[in-house]
């Protein structure tokens, strides 16, 4: 199994869940995943958001807001919905995954929430749909407003399990609220939801990294890692609260207290510009974790190798 380091198109292509996950643990905390938006309007729209998040040195690419019973990619041609995602990895070279939100209708709501399409929704039928779509991953966590709670990740991580299979990859958790009382700053998961999660068949649990949420410290965050770690999950560490917007310096911050506190990969949000990170943020988020020869190498390589 190479790195994801050393990682090509052809090799993504070849690769299951499961395969990304080893790729992951060989690579020693140097992976970094770009969410991204295709149902706005790309930063530039000569080409889609994944393809400039990919472009700027992100190794994996999470599509949010995305329909699955509407496949729609801005950006692209719509002529063949279902080979969409398909299409969409041979412009990246990269394993694509997607966003699907397990919302709790019974939860104590703190505002007014959000009301989702049945194709953005963590259910049965849209986790079926999503592997026939192609996506190599999913994750399972809630945008702002949406009412995701971690009862229902940890329902949906089962059926996630069972319908991608042993081979699947999934990642589930929470980088924020998600507009969900009593689940907000310091108190978002416990180490009795991190169990919950991995016990439940998660590969990969989301964590907030430091000084993006209240309360989320380096040493905070290092005591959650260690126990994703001891339970033999990973552990990404996310900017999901706008930070991806921010200046360099403090995305560089943000990068190196997550690589402290443990992190095997790293998230950056799609809420610096129009559906994606600042792309320069990307750039300096992957030279931080992994430095200039990798971050080059990645930036650089056609997707016919």
């Amino acid at each position: 199994m190479k790195r994801i380091l050393d990682c090509t198109a052809s090799d993504f292509a070849k690769m299951t869940g499961q395969d990304i996950k080893k790729s992951i643990i060989a690579s020693e905390g140097r992976t970094l995943l770009s969410e991204v938006i295709g149902a706005f309007t790309p930063i530039y729209p000569a080409v889609t958001n994944a393809e400039m998040a990919a472009a700027f040195g992100a190794d994996l690419i999470l599509v949010n807001f995305f329909d699955v019973f509407n496949p729609e990619m801005q950006g692209m041609p719509n002529d063949h919905p279902e080979e969409i995602i398909r299409d969409l990895k041979k412009l990246v070279g990269r394993p694509i995954g997607l966003n699907l939100e397990p919302v709790d209708m019974s939860a104590e709501k703190l505002e007014k929430l959000t009301e989702l399409p049945e194709g953005r929704i963590a259910t049965e039928r849209s986790i079926r749909r999503a592997k026939e779509l192609g996506f190599d991953f999913v994750c399972l966590t809630g945008n702002p407003k949406t009412g995701v709670s971690n009862t229902e990740i940890t329902k949906a991580i089962s059926v996630g399990r069972e319908v991608f299979g042993p081979e699947g990859l999934i990642i589930a958790g929470k980088m924020h609220g998600a507009g969900v009382a009593g689940e907000t700053g310091s108190t978002i998961m416990s180490e009795e939801t991190l169990h919950g999660f991995i016990e439940a068949g998660a590969d990969i649990i989301l964590i907030p990294s430091p000084g993006t949420v209240p309360g989320f410290t380096v040493e905070k965050t290092s005591k959650l890692v260690d126990i994703v770690h001891k339970k033999g999950a990973l552990a990404i560490l996310t900017t999901g609260t706008s930070q991806e917007g921010s200046d360099e310096a403090t995305v560089r911050q943000i990068a190196l207290n997550s690589k402290m506190a443990g992190a095997d990969l790293y998230h950056i949000g799609d809420a610096g510009a129009h559906g994606i990170a600042l792309p320069e943020n990307i750039m300096a988020y992957s030279i931080v974790v992994r430095g200039k020869r990798h971050t080059y190498i990645r930036m650089a390589a056609s997707v016919v190798r």
